[in-house]
């Protein structure tokens, strides 16, 4: 393989559809050997390695690592874009669903990363991003667990890079905005109208459509990539302009 990534192996849990599928395809295109960890890894492109994980469970990451570890005997980048969604206010989900939902999106991030340390201590250009959202930085409604989770994500971001910097390891993390992926269109086929809910999710952002998976992925292949070598501890915006913009109507 050639390409800025070739000979670094990538990790990107996730990574079986969705946003998560296209960063495999773009670390894959710029030389990255990939494994794709998922709870079904069956959807996961033929060229990758896939093995099943689940991020809330820390035995089950361990496992997928070590056996990633075992057939390449190496790991330079972890991308953690495994998550779920939630809806509703703070009264909408019970105490459960919170330990849920925060297990996947948020420790679950630490229990791949801190299964991956020792291996990334060791790479030449070691570097980790995180799958964060707009909403962790913009208030939307509907949102509050959600919302709360990849909040969460940014301040792990910023103290992973703390942490670790000095190990050579980078720690970033992306923040879509509203992005054309499965899990939005299952929310889109369950609203009462699902055209005019499609076209208030594109009109929220003022580019007025929806983020592609392709984009985050471009944004990721960067921040995980040497030529972003003195970037760590921020995140990326790909959200249309949607955190900093405020147009007036068209």
């Amino acid at each position: 393989m050639s390409g800025e990534l070739a000979g670094l192996v990538a990790v990107v849990t996730g990574g079986a559809s969705g946003i998560g599928a296209a960063i495999a395809r773009h670390l894959h295109a710029d030389g990255a050997e990939v494994a794709v960890l998922d709870l079904d890894p069956s959807g996961a492109e033929d060229r990758f390695a896939g093995f099943v994980a689940d991020v809330s469970d820390r035995a089950s990451v361990q496992a997928a690592i070590d056996a990633v570890a075992a057939r390449f005997g190496r790991i330079d980048i972890v991308v953690n874009n495994a998550g779920i969604g939630a809806q509703g206010d703070v009264a909408a989900n019970d105490d459960a669903e919170w330990a849920r939902v925060l297990s996947v999106n948020v420790t679950g991030v630490a229990r791949v990363t801190a299964a991956a340390l020792p291996w990334l201590r060791r790479s030449p250009a070691a570097a980790v991003c995180n799958t964060s959202s707009i909403a962790a930085t913009a208030g939307l409604p509907e949102r509050a667990l959600y919302s709360a989770s990849k909040g969460a994500v940014l301040s792990l971001t910023r103290a992973m890079a703390a942490d670790h910097l000095r190990e050579g390891i980078r720690v970033n993390a992306v923040n879509p905005g509203t992005a054309d992926t499965p899990w939005v269109g299952r929310l889109l086929d369950s609203a009462s109208d699902p055209a005019a809910e499609r076209a208030a999710l594109e009109a929220r952002q003022p580019h007025g459509r929806l983020v592609t998976a392709d984009e985050v992925a471009a944004a990721v292949r960067y921040l995980v990539s040497p030529s972003a070598g003195s970037t760590t501890g921020t995140y990326l915006e790909v959200d249309g302009g949607m955190a900093g913009l405020r147009l007036r109507p068209a």
